[in-house]
Parts: structure tokens; sequence; C-alpha cells
């Protein structure tokens, strides 16, 4: 009886599940393209059109996704330093007509730039994870959720000048790609079937340069476009991203956002099948004389775009896209098409389903809020220490010991806040370097002093009483004046200092504005750090000349002066690792619009000598590299050395495999990485697995990767200029 009692109640639960399902495209049982076909089937053309423009779909059930910037963290609120800071859809105050979010704050992380000075894809992969966790937090209960979150950003680095160099996370195609497709695991999370976020990569394709970004053309050949512009999307894409954003300039002639890339290699050779986005105000530029004047009016604008493979449009008014269907510019096969792509979105995301497992997610009480908790604080500091990079180190000043050190006289403009940049996140704590400090020897008889300039000589007599001194310098990532409680955003496009930049302005110059300030406190103790808080590069040669200690760090992290303190003092030995070169010198440089990197750019086509190389970095210990050996596995290669720590203190190495191919332009190309950790005196073996793919470059006659002649040599080091091993290896 009670079996039958089971199966009675079963059935009855059955039943009501079926009867729920009022439409097919609502049985889990269907393949994902039956259900989208069935959903795209019961649709009206003003409900294809709405997806399209990025609405859901009422009627049937299917709740529209949202979306949000998410560089490193949730971009949901404003800044209170810079009350000006942001535009309605990207921060506190919502698209016009929506109320204001409840929650405006997120977990802040170091910007990407950052993130890719750990050399670490778990670190990556946290980013991700603790974002889209958050964006669910946001999603439950809210009207207008945040499930498709905007990154990771894929772009590559190419120019120190890059207004937007803090987004990315390198000039190197394989190490962005590596930690591209962590983040992405991260964001959409391992359940087989759902996705927790949607990750969506910016912006599709060789979008570096700022200025004139709405009208410029990228001009570079096929060869490179896959093994350097296209090779994080395509990381990205292989590890289960399905969206991205299209970039503004045009590619050898034709705008991005109708670029015929976008269905043939995207959609059909990569299978990204999911939303593909215009960048906010494109579809205006193709127009625009003034702009590219790719297309004589909207309604061809809005068809060159479709037709091409975009499937949505971020600000476009419905009323044009509708415009342009009842005009006959659009044929239904591509609407139908384009609607789908963004259904199997919202489908991913659980939205089309009655449950999925990321709806019943557990986040604590209403008071229980992530960013508050120390699982998320703890995350932050994290990735913070590990993307901290020593670049000097004489005479062992780092880390300071307050045993001896008693005195210490903190400088700069970078000491007193954390400083928020476009698309950060608004924390709900910052800890600047002065307060890191502070509370790193508080309780000792450690006593610290600051000042931020030296305008009447009392620096000087201030640096000439300590025994340490900290000059805490760098650029500010919204371009804005250092005017205190003044806090002005500087107006889009513009900055007031020349070697400053951001999204819509490229830099003007490579030099730190404060560098005199490090002279002036150098001259009078010589016993000083510098701490370069950047969100790029800066041709500081006299500093890396004669300051006897030096750390980089990005700006942004909620944690950013406790985790500096951890490595200034000596209880975090830094590993974090460059991932851009530093030229000397701006002449060193090519045309900012010179898309051919070959003609001088990045360490593997630089003519002249940088200040730091790439992939350069310094611990509060050494290494040893010894017994490299290559074997074959199958279609992989192995590469396995010793590493032994031959210093006194624990510490992590990153090391870095390059590859060095027969008449190849390249002087190396990375091709494999690991962050290791090895305790004071002990050796490590290592592995670094290196698939057959990667030692293949593009053949553009067969057009398909191949292997370049019958060997490798294989080089393994500390960074692209420090090589310890090599091996010459058959293919």
């Amino acid at each position: 009886m009670k079996r039958l009692a089971l199966a009675f109640a079963l059935g009855v639960a059955f039943s009501a599940m079926l009867s729920a399902q009022e439409y097919p495209f609502q049985d889990p049982k269907l393949s994902e393209d039956e259900r989208l076909d069935n959903a795209v089937s019961l649709m009206t053309i003003e409900e294809k059109i709405g997806t399209i423009v990025g609405q859901g779909v009422p009627r049937l059930g299917i709740a529209n996704p949202g979306a949000t910037e998410a560089i490193h963290g949730i971009v949901r609120g404003g800044d209170a330093d810079l009350p000006n800071l942001g535009n309605a859809g990207q921060f506190g105050g919502g698209w016009p007509g929506r109320p204001a979010p409840k929650y405006t704050c997120s977990t802040a992380f170091p910007q990407a730039y950052g993130i890719g000075e750990t050399w670490d894809r778990e670190m990556a992969y946290i980013v991700g994870d603790v974002m889209s966790y958050e964006a669910r937090f946001y999603s439950k209960d809210a009207p207008y959720k945040s499930l498709i979150l905007w990154a990771p950003n894929a772009d590559l680095a190419r120019d120190p000048r890059w207004g937007r160099t803090e987004e990315s996370f390198g000039e190197d195609p394989y190490l962005v790609g590596e930690l591209v497709a962590a983040e992405v695991k991260g964001i959409q999370g391992s359940d087989p079937r759902y996705w927790r976020g949607a990750a969506l990569m910016k912006h599709f394709l060789a979008n570096s340069n700022e200025d004139n970004r709405y009208k410029t053309d990228s001009r570079f050949d096929e060869k490179l476009f896959r093994e350097y512009y296209s090779y994080g999307f395509w990381k990205g894409a292989r590890a289960g991203a399905m969206s991205l954003m299209t970039a503004y300039n045009a590619y050898n002639g034709v705008p991005c956002i109708a670029n015929s890339f976008i269905k043939e290699i995207l959609i059909d050779e990569w299978g990204m099948k999911g939303t593909i986005v215009d960048d906010a105000g494109a579809l205006p530029f193709l127009y625009m004389p003034q702009m590219h004047g790719y297309a004589k009016d909207v309604n061809e604008a809005v068809q060159m775009a479709l037709d091409a493979g975009l499937s949505r449009f971020i600000d476009s008014r419905f009323e044009q896209v509708k415009a342009a269907w009842d005009a006959g510019f659009l044929s239904e096969a591509t609407v139908n098409e384009r609607t789908k792509a963004n259904l199997r979105t919202m489908l991913r995301l659980g939205l089309m389903d009655a449950e999925c497992p990321y709806d019943q997610q557990s986040f604590g009480s209403e008071e229980d809020l992530p960013w508050e908790r120390q699982e998320f604080k703890d995350k932050a500091r994290l990735v913070t220490q590990k993307s901290i990079v020593l670049l000097r180190n004489e005479k062992n000043i780092l880390p300071i010991d307050i045993q001896k050190v008693k005195k210490i006289a903190v400088f700069g403009n970078r000491a007193e806040k954390v400083l928020k940049d476009w698309y950060g996140a608004k924390p709900s704590y910052r800890v600047s370097p002065l307060e890191g400090i502070q509370a790193k020897v508080a309780g000792t008889d450690v006593e610290v002093k600051f000042q931020r300039w030296d305008s009447d000589g009392s620096a000087q007599e201030l640096a000439k009483w300590a025994d340490v001194c900290i000059v805490c310098v760098g650029n500010h990532p919204g371009t804005s004046p250092d005017w205190d409680a003044q806090s002005v955003q500087s107006p889009w496009a513009y900055g007031t200092v020349a070697g400053d930049g951001r999204e819509a302005l490229d830099r003007r110059s490579l030099q730190l504005e404060t560098e005199d300030l490090i002279k002036v406190v150098w001259q009078a103790n010589h016993n000083t750090v510098v701490t370069l808080i950047s969100s790029f590069p800066f041709a500081i040669n006299w500093t890396a000349k004669n300051v006897p200690g030096i750390v980089h760090l990005t700006q942004c992290s909620q944690e950013l002066g406790n985790a500096l303190a951890d490595v200034l003092f000596g209880d975090y030995n830094p590993a974090g690792r460059l991932t851009q070169t530093w030229v000397s010198d701006i002449l060193d440089l090519p045309n900012m619009l010179d898309y051919d990197i070959r003609h001088g750019r990045t360490y593997m086509y630089a003519k002249a000598k940088p200040i730091y190389p790439f992939g350069y970095g310094l611990s509060y210990t050494r290494f040893k590299y010894s017994r490299m050996k290559v074997k074959k596995d199958g279609d992989n290669y192995v590469v396995s050395f010793r590493l032994k720590n031959t210093g006194k203190r624990d510490g992590e190495e990153v090391v870095q495999l390059y590859a060095k191919f027969r008449g190849d332009d390249a002087s190396k190309r990375l091709r494999g990485f690991e962050r290791v950790a090895v305790k004071a005196g002990e050796t490590v073996d290592v592995v670094i697995t290196v698939p057959a793919d990667d030692l293949k470059l593009w053949d553009t006659s067969s057009h398909s990767w191949a292997f370049r002649g019958k060997r490798v040599k294989l080089l393994v080091g500390a960074s692209s200029k420090d090589i310890r091993l090599k091996k010459n290896v058959k293919l």
C-alpha cells in the first residue's frame, strides 16, 4: 500500500508539473534547440524585436536576464568620492523609469591589469565566481536582474598609452587567453546545464586605442587576427563563453558591429550562439558621416548589424528596429535567428524553467550580505596580495623589519585613499595604503607620520627623520584632479594629467607626474621605497635606477592597504609578475594606430631595451632551475624540471615556458606558466603540460593551425628575458 501511495503521489506531482508546462519550450526533456525553436514560434514580431533591444518575454514567462559591468567586481552603485562617476545604466540609479537597486555595494578586486599580474588562473576564477554569486544575490528578488556579466575583457594591452590598459590582463595572447578562460568558468559555474552568470567577453576586435575610436580602423593580416588579437576570445569560447561585445572601431575597413567575422568565425566556427551585443552608441556611429559613415541611414545600419550576426543592441530604441522591419530591411529568418541567440542565454541562465539550481542557492539571512562576509573580504585580500609585483629590492630594503625600523614616513597622493575607476565595484569599505601601514604597526613602538606633498621643503625634513620612507604615487583612474573635498569627475574624454588615461582618453605621456616627489624624498633619505599604484606602466627610468625598493600594484581593491602592508612588512612574500613590457621611452613605441605589432610592440617584437621586461618580478627569496626534460604523451608535450628555493623564506615562483619557432619573427612566445609555492630550502618537481595545438602557428595558405617546421626550442625561465633552461623538441 505504501508503494501504491508513493506512486500515486508521484503521479499527481508529475501531472501537476505537466499542467504547469503550458508550452513545449518549458519541457526540460526536450533538446535546447527544440525548446528555443518552439519559443520563437510562439512569439510576436514585437516580442522578438524586444529581445533584440534587451527585453525578456513577459507573456511567455521569460524574464529579462539584465546585464552589468563586471571587470573587477559587480558595478551596482556610484562613488561617494566622485558622485558624477558613471551613467544611469551602469550605476545606482538604474535605467530611466526604473527604481534604484536595493543594494549598491559589491566585493571590489584589483583592476583587471592587477588580476593579470597574479599570473594565477585560480585568482581569475575566484574573481569570476564571486561576481556571479553576487549577481545572483542581486537578482534573486529583483524585477531587473543582473545575470549577464560584461566580463572578462579579452582585449590585449599592445600599447601602454591605451587608456583602457587597466581593463586588460596584459599584452600576451596566451596569458590573456588562460586568464579569460578561468574567469569565464568562474562566472558561469560548473553546472552542466545552467550558468550562474553569463560571461560576455569584450571588445571584439582590436580595440586598444581610445581617441577617435568611434571611427578608427584597426588594420592587420589574417595571421595576427588568429595568433594575437582574437586568441583570448577564442580561448574564452573554448571555455564555454557564448557571448561577447563588439568593438567601436573597424577592422580592415569594416566596422566591428557589422563585420562578417561575427557569423563566420564567432558563431559558425567557434560556436558562440549566445548574445552578441554592440557597444553603447555603436549603431549611430555606423551611419553617422563624421564617424564610420558605413551605412547610409539607421535602417541600413540595423540591417547590416543583424545580418552580420549581432543579436542585441545595447541602447537602441525598439522603434528603430521595428521601423527597419516595417521598411523591409530585415528578413524573418534573420530576426528569428537573433531572437533564438538571445533566448539561448536566458535558457542557460534558467529563466525559461520553473526552477534551476541557482534559484535555490542559499544566500543566508537578509542581513548576511555577501560583500560583508569575511570569506569574500579574504578573497579580495588574497587576489590583491598575489597581484603585487616587487620591481626592485636593493640591499634587501624590503621587507621592513619593525624590530629595527622605528620611524616610518609615508608620502604621496595615493596614500590616503582607494580610488574607484570607471567600471569598478563600489565596496562597502576601503583600506588605504596609509591605513594598512598604520594597522600593521599598531601596538608596537613604531611611529608613522604622513605628508602628501613637499610644497615647502618640509617633506625633506620628515624624510630625514625617518628610518624608512614610503612614497605612494600613481595615476588617478578617473583622470580627476586631486582637490580633496572638491572631488570633481573630469569631463568625458578629458583628464588633468598627461600620463593618466581611462575609457575615451588615451595617455599623452608615459611620464610619472609625481616622480619629482620621489626624487626629493630620496635625496633626503636613500632608504626609500616607492609604492607605484597604477593602472598601467610608467617610464620611471630615474626611479628604477636610484630608489632601492619599488613595488607595483593596481587601483581599486577594497583590501589594497592591507595587502600592500602584508608585502611591505614581510607577512606575504610577493610573486606577482608584469604582464606588459615597461618601455623606457615613448619613442620606443610605433604609431598608436599601427596595429601590426611586428613593427616593434610587445616582448615578442620590441626593438629597444625596456625598463622591465614582460614576465618580470622579484621575490624575497631566490629559486634555482635544473634538470629540464620533455616527453611526448599523446597529443601533449610534458615539460618537467626541478625548482629549488635557495633562500631563507617560503615563496612562490611564476615559472614561464616560452617557445621559439624556426623562422618566426617573434623572439619567443609564451606557451605555459604556473605559480608554484616552494618552502625555504626545499625542491619541487614542476610539470607543465603543453597541448600540441599550443605549439602550432596560423598557416595562411591553409587557413588553419599547423606546426611550423619539425622542431621547436622550448625555453623555461623567470621572465621573458630571464631564461634558465632550454631544450630543442621534435614536433
